[in-house]
């Protein structure tokens, strides 16, 4: 999806009633997703800004039970799973939300410098105490995933409920082990990057690298040269551009746009089940980006010319795709 934040800002505060309130009307579970770092339902994922926590929103309706907040704890930035740091994140996540508890807390990816026993042990404690209802991986490889879900059994800890993880039209990589590992083990899969990172909107050119570099997911943020090094490629854009031809060939004036196409790609013809609890993560930098999502989770499957079309892109790239893995 697009996210939150882009090269013009977060999506301001004010709005956030107005995105919640859209989201329920249109039957849309809600989750909210704090602090920030994204067939199937559809998800939508809210990160509270990091200033001016002190206050609520304003005009945001009444929470309902369609309403659940997650949050992770990552190894990242002066962080670490270690047991200290596990707690130290989800109780700064629990002020910052002003909650007893969260609903899902995700392990966000491996810290290869802790042993996953530790982390586990900890998790397990935090779920004792009430603080958090469900535990979910993200970025770990499908034997990390086998392997947690073994010690976890086997010592009586909470077993992990869900994987977040990366997820496309031309991003399959996770099909090959990671969804067998989670139907085995009866993990639920949220796929992130559903767009690639925005690529698969059509909007961006390969040569805009060299040239105008538009503000986005893609230049003028901390993580674009991360978001670069993971979608922009040569073959990806060939990809993309196989299938806007498709498009024009099957649908003619009535042509839907290529954001469309990819969502509708997942909802449709992935490998994702609703039966599982499987579900999208729909993103968004604006009140017309979130209408326009929601939108494509109402239409039906593509013409098979434009399943193929995707096909071929995902053969294009497969050789450059991104682990799913950190």
């Amino acid at each position: 999806g697009q996210g939150w934040e882009t090269a013009c800002g977060p999506l301001l505060w004010e709005y956030l009633g107005r995105v919640v309130q859209e989201s329920l009307l249109e039957g849309e579970p809600l989750r909210g997703h704090c602090p920030g770092g994204e067939g199937p339902a559809g998800r939508i994922w809210c990160q509270r800004p990091q200033h001016d926590l002190s206050h609520p929103p304003v005009d945001v309706p009444p929470l309902t039970a369609a309403v659940k907040i997650a949050t992770k704890a990552n190894p990242w930035i002066g962080n670490s799973l270690k047991p200290d740091s596990v707690r130290s994140q989800l109780e700064t996540s629990l002020k910052r939300l002003q909650c007893p508890r969260v609903d899902l807390f995700y392990l966000h990816a491996p810290d290869h410098s802790t042993p996953v026993e530790e982390t586990l042990r900890a998790c397990h404690q935090l779920h004792q105490e009430g603080k958090f209802v469900e535990l979910g991986l993200s970025n770990y490889a499908a034997w990390e995933v086998a392997e947690i879900c073994t010690l976890c059994k086997s010592n009586g800890w909470i077993l992990p409920t869900v994987y977040q993880g990366m997820y496309s039209a031309t991003t399959r990589q996770v099909e090959t082990e990671l969804f067998p590992c989670l139907r085995h083990f009866g993990l639920r899969f949220y796929a992130y990057n559903p767009l690639a990172g925005g690529l698969l909107t059509g909007k961006y050119k390969y040569e805009d690298k060299h040239g105008k570099q538009p503000m986005g997911r893609f230049f003028g943020t901390q993580w674009a040269e991360i978001y670069r090094n993971r979608f922009w490629k040569e073959h990806h854009f060939e990809g993309v551009a196989l299938v806007e031809k498709a498009l024009q060939a099957a649908y003619g004036a009535s042509t839907p746009s290529m954001t469309s196409a990819a969502l509708r790609w997942m909802y449709h013809h992935s490998q994702l089940q609703g039966a599982h609890g499987d579900a999208v993560i729909l993103g968004m930098s604006s009140l017309e980006q979130l209408e326009q999502n929601l939108a494509a989770a109402e239409e039906g499957p593509l013409e098979p010319a434009v399943v193929d079309a995707f096909n071929q892109a995902w053969h294009l790239f497969a050789h450059e795709c991104p682990n799913y893995f950190i």
